[in-house]
């Protein structure tokens, strides 16, 4: 029985002790619980303190990224607006210069008013003169004469109109004079403003160009960021691009027309290419010109193969592959120098001259044209000047000068250049210029001459740029022709519609023929 007492007591004790020990396991466990998630705590606040200094730093950077950003744009504004500034002043100062011109020119008329009054007063009192004489002569011939007083009348007015005539003419001819010591610069501005006038509707055919855009994305990655693409490319060509609400299409405008041709290679390239930005656009216009010297370089040496004509200057060859992009009244000038090459060689050959300098002549005749926009002066002297640059010799040099006749010619190489230019230019379908309306033009010219007294005969020749009219010697005296010269040359000015200008010239010429038997 106290076996079972001890047992049950010792149970008892198991339990106590037991229970003892596994609260004290709990309160450690509890204890290093809260140790570990103490430290857990302090580990994710230094963790959160060290993400919180790292996006503190990120936003600062983002900060000063966007404040540099923002710097870069003013920059770019601001010197957006300087040249917009610039452009301002430059136009500011062109005006303040058409405006002083303005005055300069109203002056002058001020000065010719005054000088046509005083013509005016002279020529009143000259009437008054006259009507003196005439009434003196009346008397006198009615006290001496036999003639009635209407008959002495008529032969009085028949004298007196010859005799005003003659002085009205050379009054004419010293006022002219005058006016061409003082007018010249005038001159030049009226012909520059009517140069351009003219050329109005053929530039605008001729000077554009359209290239076709695969969307209209396209245009604004043209155009770039605030324009940076669109202004790099006009500064890289010298070109304008124009883009506006065409569908898939930008203009390009440009009066040099190889420029036009390459900033359309440039831009076609960019778009193939789909890279478009500043310094991409400069490395496809290096690209492209390099190109472009070679194909020109090629285009002349084949021009030059074409004429049988070799030892031509390397530059002299390039400036011939340059012409290929000159045109004149539609006619490409690069053609029409091989063919006045080889009207030069076909005349030349008839006339047992040497064929081959007159070929060379021929092709380098409007070289001049290559380098006009940049160089003062007619391309007939520019080539001169050029050719004569680069060893040419003597002869081809003088008729280069001598085909517009700005040099007259003194040599037979000479006309024969300006023969085969004007054959070249003047046969029907060269230029711009209907065969019929042609025909009619020339025919309407020779009309108007022969419609005034004292012309016996009118010719239109040099493709109807010059008029040749044949006097009469005995109805028409010197002061006369020259008044008739001015009087048919206005007529064809009111009368016809022509490109250029036409030169009439009047000749007045007597002969005296025997026989000596």
């Amino acid at each position: 029985m106290w076996y079972l007492t001890i047992a049950f007591l010792g149970i008892i004790m198991g339990f106590v002790i037991g229970y003892y020990i596994h609260n004290y396991i709990i309160q450690k466990g509890r204890k290093n619980a809260n140790q570990q998630a103490d430290k857990i705590l302090e580990e994710a606040r230094k963790e959160a303190e060290a993400q919180k200094k790292e996006y503190l730093v990120q936003g600062q950077d983002e900060i000063y990224r966007q404040k540099k950003e923002m710097e870069n744009e003013f920059k770019d504004r601001e010197n957006a607006i300087k040249k917009q500034e610039n452009r301002l002043q430059k136009k500011e100062e062109k005006l303040d210069s058409k405006q002083e011109r303005v005055t300069n020119k109203e002056s002058e008329l001020v000065e010719w008013e005054k000088k046509l009054a005083k013509q005016e007063r002279e020529i009143e009192e000259r009437h008054q003169e006259v009507e003196q004489l005439i009434t003196e002569q009346e008397n006198k011939l009615q006290e001496i004469s036999s003639l009635s007083a209407e008959e002495a009348k008529n032969q009085l007015m028949q004298d007196i109109e010859n005799k005003t005539r003659h002085e009205a003419s050379k009054m004419i001819k010293q006022i002219e004079m005058e006016a061409k010591e003082t007018a010249d610069r005038k001159a030049k501005e009226i012909l520059a403003t009517t140069i351009q006038r003219y050329a109005g509707d053929y530039i605008s055919e001729h000077s554009v160009a359209a290239v076709e855009l695969p969307s209209e994305e396209m245009k604004g990655r043209i155009i770039g960021r605030e324009g940076r693409n669109i202004r790099s490319l006009e500064a890289a060509t010298g070109v304008d691009l124009i883009i506006d609400d065409t569908p898939e299409t930008v203009v390009l405008s440009a009066y040099n027309p190889l420029r036009k041709e390459k900033a359309k290679q440039v831009l076609e390239r960019l778009i193939s290419d789909g890279r478009i930005h500043p310094a991409r656009i400069e490395d496809i216009v290096q690209k492209v010109d390099k190109e472009m010297e070679v194909k020109l370089r090629e285009m002349g040496e084949q021009a030059t193969f074409d004429v049988g004509v070799h030892g031509i200057h390397r530059e002299l060859v390039r400036l011939l592959g340059n012409l290929y992009y000159r045109t004149s009244f539609s006619q490409n000038v690069l053609n029409h120098s091989l063919e006045v090459a080889f009207l030069c060689g076909i005349i030349a050959s008839e006339l047992k001259m040497d064929v081959k300098k007159a070929k060379r002549a021929g092709l380098l005749h409007d070289i001049g044209k290559a380098i006009d926009h940049e160089v003062e002066g007619p391309h007939a002297t520019i080539g001169a000047d050029l050719v004569k640059k680069y060893s040419e010799d003597e002869d081809i040099v003088h008729s280069i000068a001598a085909h517009h006749e700005d040099v007259q010619p003194n040599s037979l190489l000479a006309h024969v250049v300006q023969a085969a230019d004007s054959l070249s230019g003047a046969r029907p379908g060269a230029r711009k210029e209907l065969l019929e309306n042609y025909v009619n033009r020339l025919e309407q010219l020779e009309n108007i001459a022969t419609e005034y007294e004292g012309v016996s005969k009118a010719y239109a020749i040099q493709a109807g740029r010059e008029l040749r009219v044949m006097l009469n010697c005995d109805k028409v005296d010197e002061d006369q022709t020259y008044l008739l010269c001015k009087d048919i040359a206005n007529s064809v000015e009111q009368n016809l519609t022509y490109p250029g200008q036409i030169k009439v010239t009047c000749i007045r010429e007597k002969r005296s023929i025997e026989y000596a038997k």
